[in-house]
């Protein structure tokens, strides 16, 4: 019985993009935190590989294929989550995409600025439109937008001598910056709590294999706000736990 009740307040994590790089290693570490997790994924056979070898290490994740850029994969994932476990307490959006890597903004295309988008900024809009209700039914709620410093202001005006160069995915995590702070303004009064995480250029496929942030280190600062019970922050961004600017 009192297993039975342990299971049915265990608290639930969804981390979209969960099947590799940081969003993985995200996933593992909430689940030796003790939360039960559900990882989204676009290829099925990847996904299902992640949670067997992830159960091998005695962790507590299952799968689900969502196309966050589909309005009904999403409300299909929620339905379940809703279905499943009946709680969903913490939403990491990890999914993300970089399709103009060292192309100027006079250059890039307009498709490719429209797909970036409808991943990095629109993928991140509705699943926390579809997710903040069931927070709501616990009045409780962790919600981490994974972005990059690279969409912070001070960059884009170029201190850092990038110029224009991934304009697409800069200018969709100034995007999902934005969405941070109007989430947070409108469930401050909840318990929920939203905030942005600036990982650090860390070693995964994105990041490349020169990188100077371990997966382990990236992957901290994110699962520390979404497991931070008292005084957590609303409305901010952060790196290495420590607030930076927009």
């Amino acid at each position: 019985m009192n297993k039975q009740m342990d299971q049915a307040n265990q608290r639930l994590a969804v981390v979209t993009g969960g099947n590799r790089g940081i969003g993985r290693e995200i996933a593992r570490q909430l689940s030796v935190k003790g939360l039960q997790v559900l990882i989204t994924t676009r290829d099925e056979e990847k996904g299902r590989q992640t949670v067997e070898e992830m159960r091998k290490e005695g962790l507590s994740v299952v799968y689900q294929v969502v196309d966050v850029t589909d309005a009904e994969s999403v409300r299909q994932m929620v339905e379940r989550v809703k279905s499943d476990f009946g709680r969903l307490d913490v939403l990491v959006n990890n999914a993300g995409i970089i399709l103009d890597r060292g192309v100027s903004v006079l250059d890039v295309g307009e498709s490719v600025m429209r797909e970036t988008f409808e991943t990095n900024y629109f993928g991140a809009l509705r699943i926390i439109q579809a997710s903040v209700p069931l927070m709501k039914e616990h009045r409780y709620g962790r919600i981490v937008n994974i972005s990059s410093g690279l969409g912070a202001f001070d960059i884009l005006q170029g201190l850092l001598g990038l110029k224009g160069s991934s304009s697409a995915y800069r200018i969709s995590k100034t995007m999902l910056n934005a969405l941070t702070c109007l989430v947070a303004q409108d469930v401050a009064d909840i318990g929920i709590k939203v905030n942005a995480v600036c990982p650090g250029r860390v070693q995964t496929d994105m990041g490349g294999e020169d990188a100077p942030i371990t997966v382990e280190q990236g992957a901290d600062t994110a699962v520390w706000l979404a497991t931070m019970e008292k005084d957590c922050p609303n409305g901010g961004f952060f790196r290495e736990r420590m607030p930076i600017a927009w």
